[in-house]
């Protein structure tokens, strides 16, 4: 935990006077959590490059144990903000879970996890996976590959655990995402059985981040997809293997945001506006220069008041690799990506797709229109004051206008079927129509009753 000790006067001394009477702060103290993952980068380089204090913000940074910790601290104020899974705002807002409405202004990054098995698991993957010339496995990795590896366990009657870091995460989907598209089903949720293990193949239950690979190590779970820099901690401990990123499932795929609630937003915007300013800075400078911070931003996260982990281990995913197998580094100078391609921009299709997976999966019991969808998208993600934040960058001359989608409607163009490993692309603004086109999943009337899919 970090405190800031500066004076306000040193603060407001960076800042010409007329803007620091425009953006009169309602609040100046706040208290932020975080999870120890890379992708919190943006509130540790606000913090430590002085753009919270720039803007008169007196900032605490917190990790937090576990994503529900974090959720409920934000909804309880004991938290002014956290950085939070893309799920857990709209999750809470449509009641799923705990009821609360929180938003976005911000989103934090695209990409950044990727899916990792045990050594076991992946030599028995090794025979079913194509081959390059040089004898490297080819990517990215079909979870069709992993298939007879299920079906061996099935067989012996061991059931096959994997690991996500928490139900609305990213990671549950992704991970879901990967097994479906390789034909295994990874299981329905209902209102009567939340464990999301309903006829499934796989089953999926929950880690925490930091301890993903110690599970994995102790045979807990065969596999598990997480965040970095827990995949790459795997290769170094030489305890798993990461089968394929984010990256290489859906390119440049939308990941964490920063939520706060709707109260805060109304009751300080101002204050608001003086962090979204703050992360939009610190996502400038992880980006800019073809990512010549990274690092010196390695260097912070290491630190254990951050993510805590070795500075080779966190660099490994930071600075435009990523490690397989040990020795096996790829170029994936896109794995994190914090400014570039409009990533802190909070898309309604982004918020979209997250709630299309949780229909797919029974999380939504009941069929929702595509109206329905644009509604929430609304409701949680915050263009307007995104967009408000960084006209004022703008006008101070320490942002670029030419960075910013001005005129977007809060929709990204459609991603193309190439860009995602099951060759079935996505539109936000037609999400039923997109879950019709999935081959495993919930779509139209359907509902899971009992063990069974009715409709």
């Amino acid at each position: 935990m970090k405190k800031l000790l500066i004076g306000l006067a040193a603060s407001t001394a960076l800042v010409s006077p007329a803007f620091a009477e425009m953006l009169a702060l309602e609040k100046d103290e706040l208290t932020f959590g975080f999870i120890k993952l890379t992708d919190m980068a943006p509130l540790a380089v606000a913090y430590e490059q002085g753009y919270f204090l720039d803007e008169g913000l007196f900032v605490t940074l917190e990790a937090q144990a576990n994503w529900k910790v974090l959720l409920d601290g934000v909804i309880g104020g004991q938290l002014d903000g956290a950085h939070m899974l893309a799920g857990q705002p709209l999750a809470a807002t449509i009641g799923f879970g705990t009821e609360a409405h929180i938003i976005t202004p911000f989103s934090m990054d695209l990409n950044g996890n990727g899916i990792t098995v045990s050594n076991e698991v992946w030599e028995k993957m090794l025979p079913h996976i194509p081959k390059m010339d040089d004898g490297r496995p080819q990517h990215p990795i079909s979870a069709t590959a992993l298939a007879p590896v299920v079906e061996e366990f099935r067989n012996e009657g061991k059931p096959f655990n994997m690991g996500m870091v928490f139900p609305v995460s990213t990671h549950n989907y992704e991970l879901r995402y990967w097994l479906a598209a390789g034909g295994l089903h990874p299981g329905y949720y209902s209102p009567e059985n939340v464990s999301g293990q309903i006829g499934a193949d796989v089953f999926l239950s929950v880690t925490p981040p930091p301890q993903m690979p110690a599970t994995l190590e102790a045979g807990t779970i065969y596999g598990y997809c997480v965040g970095e820099p827990w995949n790459q901690q795997a290769v170094f401990k030489g305890i798993g293997v990461p089968v394929i990123t984010d990256y290489q499932l859906w390119k440049n795929n939308p990941e964490k945001v920063f939520g706060i609630t709707a109260e805060f937003a109304e009751q300080y915007p101002n204050t608001t506006l003086a962090v979204t300013k703050a992360l939009i800075r610190a996502a400038m400078w992880l980006d800019e220069n073809d990512n010549a911070n990274r690092p010196a931003a390695v260097e912070i996260l290491s630190r254990p008041e951050y993510v805590g982990a070795d500075y080779e281990v966190i660099a490994n995913s930071m600075t435009g690799f990523f490690e397989f197998e040990k020795g096996d580094k790829r170029d994936i100078p896109d794995f994190n990506v914090f400014f570039r391609y409009n990533a802190t921009y909070p898309f309604y299709s982004d918020a979209i797709w997250y709630l299309t997976q949780m229909r797919r999966w029974g999380q939504i019991a009941e069929p929702k229109t595509d109206q329905w969808y644009d509604e929430v998208a609304r409701k949680v993600y915050k263009p307007d004051i995104y967009l408000a934040a960084a006209r004022l960058l703008v006008d101070e001359g320490m942002a670029d206008a030419a960075d910013f989608p001005w005129d977007s409607d809060g929709y990204k163009a459609p991603t193309p079927p190439a860009d995602i490993i099951d060759g079935i692309g996505y539109d936000g603004r037609a999400p039923n129509a997109y879950l019709e086109s999935l081959p495993i999943g919930l779509k139209g009337d359907q509902t899971v009753e009992g063990t069974e899919v009715k409709g």
